[in-house]
């Protein structure tokens, strides 16, 4: 499906500058609280889709400040390769899985998901968080994910959503529109002010441009396979997992 007439998918530079602002000890604290709380418990429902376990290599693409890699280190006992493009992030990463004393289980590396410096077939696993509202093409990201993985190899994605029933919807739309800007401030101040409304916009347009039927005939063209999908939150957060294709 192509984007809508008018669509201009975010400018890297910006979102780049947009999470340099973000990134920090108080991130994770932060993103958890402005969540209400919902945050910590989408990330473990990723990595419980993904059973890996010692001596399986996992890739986790857009890891930010590394929450869901320590969570697959703590709970899969496996060696994680984070991605990020951003140098903030993962230098918040850094810092955070040392103070975590896992350091050296999880290897950081700059890279963007469009273009990973991997070999085919270098990982067991894959988990994926709030990539695809910044990618100009989700279908050639997909593939370059599924790339990497070893045939048969599960996987996990997590986006945020727009809940699909109306009350819970118009809800969603008032809390992104005006609290979570707001409060925002109030807890980061004018970068998460900033990163507030920016969700408010970017999130309905993913679906707008790809609604989720359509992600998942993306994801099923890429060679991921045995896909099933499931809204958290009302529908605030939606989790595609499955396997790469043998």
């Amino acid at each position: 499906m192509s984007d809508r007439p008018g669509f201009r998918p975010p400018d890297k530079p910006a979102t780049q500058g947009l999470f340099a602002g973000l990134a920090g000890p108080a991130y994770s604290r932060r993103a958890a609280l402005l969540s209400l709380g919902q945050e910590p418990r989408w990330h473990r429902f990723l990595v419980d889709r993904v059973p890996a376990g010692p001596g399986d290599r996992v890739l986790d693409v857009a890891t930010g400040t590394g929450a869901v890699a320590e969570r697959l280190v703590l709970e899969r006992r496996c060696a994680v390769t984070g991605v990020d493009q951003s140098l903030e992030m993962l230098d918040a990463a850094r810092a955070r899985l040392a103070d975590a004393g896992l350091a050296q289980r999880v290897t950081l590396v700059r890279a963007e998901a469009e273009r990973l410096p991997f070999a085919d077939a270098s990982f067991d696993g894959l988990t994926v968080t709030y990539l695809l509202r910044y990618v100009d093409d989700p279908a050639a990201t997909l593939r370059e994910l599924a790339r990497v993985m070893r045939p048969g190899a599960p996987f996990a994605s997590l986006e945020f959503g727009v809940p699909p029933r109306a009350l819970p919807r118009a809800l969603w739309r008032l809390y992104t529109g005006a609290v979570l800007p707001a409060a925002g401030a109030v807890v980061g101040g004018a970068p998460w002010w900033r990163a507030g409304r920016f969700l408010h916009r970017s999130i309905p347009d993913l679906y707008r441009r790809h609604p989720l039927p359509a992600l998942l005939e993306l994801h099923r063209a890429a060679g991921l396979g045995e896909l099933r999908v499931r809204r958290l939150s009302f529908g605030g957060a939606v989790v595609i997992w499955g396997r790469r294709a043998g």
